[in-house]
């Protein structure tokens, strides 16, 4: 085991999950997820996608601040305190997602044998990426990591 490695068991004892951002690469956005909440707190893991890092961390550890007090969080639920003036929704993330946005997660709990709750938010006028009048740059900043053909429920 290398020392990052050793660095997100460490986190994970410690604060009861680490973040991991990854920045921003040619079309695709930045996003930051957590890794070993579902292993603290058994609650699912998040992800945010379109965020700078500063807020991404903070809406991470936000998350896992508030289940390790107790609350939990579903798909489709609406929730205030991410992000400063907005609600933001709880979307469930397709395992065939996991792959691409959660190796280390794989690497940790040694498969696919975790689930995610992407943390959706809206832009500063309220519109959500599935509006139809949501802008195609906004869109592309905040994928929806749910199969394309899953309903949104609260759409």
């Amino acid at each position: 085991m290398d020392e990052a490695d050793q660095k997100i068991l460490d986190d994970i004892e410690r604060f009861g999950c680490s973040v991991m951002h990854i920045a921003a690469e040619d079309d695709l956005p930045p996003f930051a997820f957590s890794m070993g909440i579902s292993k603290t707190s058994s609650a699912p893991e998040v992800v945010v996608v379109g965020l700078k890092q500063p807020l991404a961390h903070f809406v991470v550890n936000e998350y896992n601040r508030r289940v390790r007090a107790g609350e939990a969080f579903v798909a489709g639920q609406t929730s205030a305190g991410f992000i400063d003036g907005f609600d933001v929704l709880f979307d469930r993330v397709h395992a065939s997602n996991y792959e691409e946005y959660f190796g280390y997660n794989l690497w940790l709990y040694e498969g696919p044998n975790f689930e995610v709750l992407q943390i959706v938010f809206p832009n500063t006028s309220g519109v959500w990426p599935w509006d139809e009048i949501a802008d195609p740059w906004f869109r592309a900043r905040q994928p929806l990591l749910r199969l394309p053909a899953e309903p949104q429920d609260d759409a």
